[in-house]
């Protein structure tokens, strides 16, 4: 197994780090203390040796916290642990070149889709430079494309050693943003299917022949008619040569915008000279996307290259990438036939019923602002034992904008007509609300503009029917006679232009007008970030 190096970056932190405010730096003793209690928890729970971390995904660095982190980190015996700064653009480095403090404290300068190129206060700095998070490109063909073009050429033009993908495998509801930008595929678990793209096998190309601890060695660039050549030693002898010939339009990344450029079948010459003159055989592994006749092949083994007098000549095509390498393990892997695609169950349940799974998700839910595990109701007498529970009772410091309300979303996407069912128990006095929702529109970093048919109960004794997750647009609401501490079954039956709601078996609210929008996830949640749970969740679909 290739050697792996661990990584963390807080896209989000719990609330009491930021006091209240959406912001990790006015209190940075106590951000530092909290990144690196999940260091050391990292290790002790997981047997993760965490080796780099960084500072706050794409948002503000804060010059003061990096250098305490750093302190913190040294303090506790990480001092192996190398800083990431600032995961975002290169603006770091005009802070480093006038604090030496700073300076000292960073291990490595990560840009996040940098186009492949640098800028020069960040090579004067004379430290790693990563692309430390890249593609995030829909993983087709021209996907694949991307990321062989990045790999090779944030290297040819902007000197960096690493390139991370976001995100590793696409197993999130398609319909969410950034839907298959993953370099591999898994996101029907109702199935099992999953889909091995072709980023995966482009992968293969560098990291099959390479390890970190290798170096690039600085004979690398553009070849005469496009595409580019990168070159890897170990300093052990062994050499790692990756050739792409990706075109412009067969390689475009979800960002920066790609300048045009040309690329022409070529024959090019290598010369290797110094202590690779003596190599006389190299293994060669191709890959062509073919565009034309729509046949691809990746990561096919071809005959090795026998090489006279330190020269080989290549014939080249647009839309290759080959490896040739003096490493001899390189497989390509097999695995089973997936199970076949299929949407999501029309007619599904939980009762949640999983004794043992500590601060486990369950299957399916999404969540999308707030955290719903599974819990053990030891208060209960017996029906509600095993329950699901929203547990964080404080707004995050958020990356994105989350909503001020819990959400979980489940189901297919293009449900338009259903009726969702669930057990409900809030756990906040007066205050607390819940809800269960058809036709959920948006998520992830859209989720506080989400629309659809949400049915709400409040611990006050009233309910309220919204066309929206904010709350703003009511279509029924009135006297339920709901508490808090005791369970309720809601029922939400959408059809059409119609919605309808029932409570604990009886019609509570009927006929209300959907205009929009007609279609969407099923989902649940709570009014505010509170605690509360759910049980017996059922859906059927038409």
């Amino acid at each position: 197994m290739l050697p792996l190096v661990p990584a963390g970056l807080p896209w989000a932190f719990p609330g009491w780090v930021g006091h209240g405010k959406n912001w990790p730096y006015d209190f940075p003793n106590i951000t530092a203390s909290y990144v690196v209690s999940w260091i050391l928890g990292a290790k002790q729970y997981h047997d993760l040796d965490i080796d780099y971390v960084g500072i706050w995904n794409e948002k503000n660095f804060d010059s003061k916290y990096i250098k305490v982190l750093r302190d913190t980190l040294d303090e506790v015996g990480l001092a192996d642990v190398g800083i990431i700064a600032a995961d975002g653009n290169w603006e770091v480095s005009n802070a480093m070149g006038v604090d030496p403090y700073l300076n000292d404290a960073v291990e490595v300068l990560g840009a996040h889709y940098p186009g492949t190129t640098t800028v020069m206060e960040a090579l004067k700095t004379q430290k790693k430079l990563w692309s430390s998070e890249d593609y995030s490109t829909f993983n087709d063909e021209v996907g694949g494309g991307c990321w062989a073009r990045i790999l090779n050429q944030n290297y040819v033009n902007g000197l960096m050693t690493a390139t991370i993908s976001w995100n590793l495998v696409a197993s999130y509801y398609e319909d969410l943003p950034f839907g298959r930008d993953g370099l591999m595929t898994a996101e029907e678990p109702w199935t099992g299917n999953y889909v091995v793209e072709s980023p995966i096998w482009i992968t293969a190309h560098t990291t099959q022949f390479s390890q970190p601890g290798w170096t690039y060695l600085q004979t690398v660039g553009h070849l005469a008619h496009g595409g580019s050549y990168v070159a890897l030693t170990d300093s052990k002898g062994n050499l790692t040569v990756v050739i792409e010939t990706m075109t412009h339009d067969h390689s475009v990344c979800i960002r920066p915008p790609l300048l045009p450029f040309n690329v022409t079948p070529q024959n090019v010459t290598f010369q290797l000279k110094g202590s690779f003159a003596s190599i006389r055989e190299l293994q060669v592994w191709q890959s062509r996307f073919d565009f034309k006749t729509k046949k691809p092949f990746f990561f096919k083994k071809l005959s090795p290259l026998k090489i006279s007098d330190g020269s080989f000549t290549l014939s080249l095509d647009v839309d290759e990438v080959y490896t040739l390498t003096t490493i001899t393990t390189g497989q390509k892997g097999t695995y089973p036939d997936p199970p076949p695609s299929g949407p999501f169950p029309k007619v599904y349940r939980d009762d949640f019923n999983v004794a043992n799974a500590s601060f486990s998700e369950a299957p399916d839910f999404a969540d999308q602002t707030g955290v719903f595990e599974y819990y053990i109701n030891l208060t209960d007498p017996g029906p509600h034992v095993f329950t699901l529970r929203q547990v964080v009772t404080q707004m995050p410091v958020t990356w994105a904008a989350d909503a001020d309300q819990t959400i979980s979303v489940i189901g297919d996407y293009k449900w338009q007509n259903l009726t969702v069912s669930c057990d409900v128990f809030m756990e906040t006095v007066k205050t607390g609300g819940v809800f269960i929702a058809a036709r959920v529109d948006k998520g992830g970093g859209s989720v506080r503009s989400a629309k659809g048919v949400f049915f709400w109960v409040f611990a006050d004794g009233s309910y309220k029917v919204t066309n929206d997750l904010v709350g703003k647009t009511v279509l029924a609401e009135g006297h339920s006679g709901t508490r808090a501490y005791g369970w309720h079954t809601l029922s939400l039956t959408v059809e059409g232009e119609c919605a309808t709601g029932m409570l604990n078996g009886y019609p509570l609210w009927n006929n209300a007008v959907v205009l929009g929008p007609k279609n969407g996830w099923a989902a649940i949640g709570t009014h505010s970030f509170e605690l509360a749970q759910f049980d017996n969740f059922a859906v059927e679909a038409k």
